[in-house]
């Protein structure tokens, strides 16, 4: 950012310092008192001087360099330069005995607080980055005008004024001294006004973090929501359907056995409006973990051979292998295996057209690993969707509950025909 810049639309100080209405009302405001009191000070410390020569240029020397102070918000540096020549006319003229420095003190504070020692944020908002090593290029301006101008006012007095050495640097002592105060302040000012700006571009990104932090957690939470739903209803609307059409079909010929489908499709139901009021407390309670629903009970490895059961009592022939112990699985990863296993086994009854489903789960050292393989004609797409008829969301969401645990996940044909969903989530040692 330029000096003009910076002075035109950030000269205030305070909130808002990058620019807008606000702001560009402050920066005029402290310009016009700045102006005023340039004027002020001048024809006063003429008159205190009480020569005729110096009165009579007192009121168009103050007003000059207080018009220079108006026009520094937009041209800065030209007002510096423009106000020491100022000075330097009406020193050389004899129209002003009070001073080589303080009567532009004003351009040279606006000067060298014009450019901050960080990028500032610009007009589109982008973020504040870290300060570059090097010396601002307003102060660095305003020190080599100030040095220049100090060295020939002391060459004036030396050579023009006719002043000894000693009698050159008493007169320009005080007038060095002041100008570094001048710019100690100046500099003082910038790096509060650029601290400022830094501590709200800070806080707005910390805002922006949180607000970006809170919709990834909303989304979690949706498709964590999402995928329970989806394997509640999918599973339970498949065996409930199965065990209706039994029903249906033995009603007239075999009553038993259409009532133990009825019982069947009765207790699947009761299961799920279980399922579904647990999910339904979490989502009722704030306070409630976003993993409360993994400890509901029965969905665990243990439900895994109730699963199984449902899908014989479908029609297919089914069996569950297992091989280590399931003890130390925590309970995250238990239901996802549990739904893994459940999704599984809806989409071979549902869409395999097969006759029979393995499941295999083996809980070895830092991992558990499940296959499930039926013997049907669905196909998929190797380590992909499944785009068997009706495939919808559930290889996905199997997946992504894989993902979440940082597992690895594959479901597409088997290597002697069928179906085969492997899936593979690590366990904390």
């Amino acid at each position: 950012m330029s000096d003009e810049r910076a002075l035109r639309g950030g000269w205030s100080g305070g909130a808002g310092a990058d620019g807008g209405p606000a702001a560009t009302r402050a920066a005029g405001a402290v310009r016009g008192a700045a102006a005023v009191v340039t004027a002020v000070a001048v024809v006063t410390a003429e008159a205190l001087a009480g020569d005729g020569p110096l009165l009579a240029g007192a009121v168009p020397y103050g007003l000059g360099l207080a018009a220079l102070v108006l026009v520094a918000g937009r041209w800065p540096r030209a007002a510096l330069l423009a106000s020491v020549q100022t000075v330097i006319a009406f020193r050389g003229a004899g129209m002003s005995d009070v001073g080589w420095i303080w009567p532009a003190s004003a351009a040279y504070f606006l000067v060298a607080a014009g450019t901050g020692t960080g990028r500032t944020p610009d007009e589109e908002g982008k973020r504040l980055g870290p300060p570059p090593r090097r010396v601002p290029r307003g102060l660095a301006f305003a020190v080599a005008v100030g040095v220049l101008q100090v060295v020939f006012a002391a060459n004036w007095e030396r050579y023009v004024a006719g002043l000894d050495g000693r009698e050159a640097v008493a007169e320009l002592g005080a007038e060095t001294l002041w100008l570094a105060l001048v710019l100690a302040a100046a500099t003082a000012w910038r790096n509060g006004r650029n601290w400022r700006r830094e501590e709200a571009a800070g806080r707005e990104r910390a805002a922006r973090e949180r607000a970006a932090e809170a919709r990834r957690r909303a989304e979690a939470e949706r498709l964590r929501i999402a995928r329970e739903l989806h394997d509640v209803v999918a599973h339970t609307l498949t065996v409930v359907g199965v065990q209706l059409r039994v029903a249906v079909e033995a009603l007239d010929d075999e009553p038993a056995e259409a009532r133990a489908a009825l019982r069947t499709a009765q207790e699947v139901r009761a299961t799920a409006v279980a399922d579904l009021r647990a999910l339904l407390g979490v989502l009722r309670d704030p306070g409630e973990e976003p993993g409360a629903m993994e400890l509901a009970p029965g969905r665990g490895l243990d439900g895994v051979a109730d699963l199984v059961e449902g899908v014989r009592a479908a029609g297919l022939q089914a069996a569950v292998e297992t091989e280590g112990d399931p003890a130390g699985v925590p309970a995250p990863v238990a239901l996802a295996v549990y739904r893994i296993v459940q999704e599984s086994l809806t989409n071979a009854v549902l869409h395999s057209g097969g006759t029979r489903v393995d499941v295999r789960l083996r809980y070895g050292p830092g991992a558990v690993r499940v296959e499930i393989a039926d013997d049907g004609t669905g196909t998929g797409t190797g380590d992909g969707a499944d785009t068997r008829a009706g495939g919808g969301h559930g290889v996905a969401g199997m997946r992504e509950r894989v993902s979440v645990l940082g597992g690895e996940f594959a479901s597409g044909p088997g290597e002697h025909g069928g179906h085969t969903v492997r899936a593979v989530i690590p366990v904390p040692s």
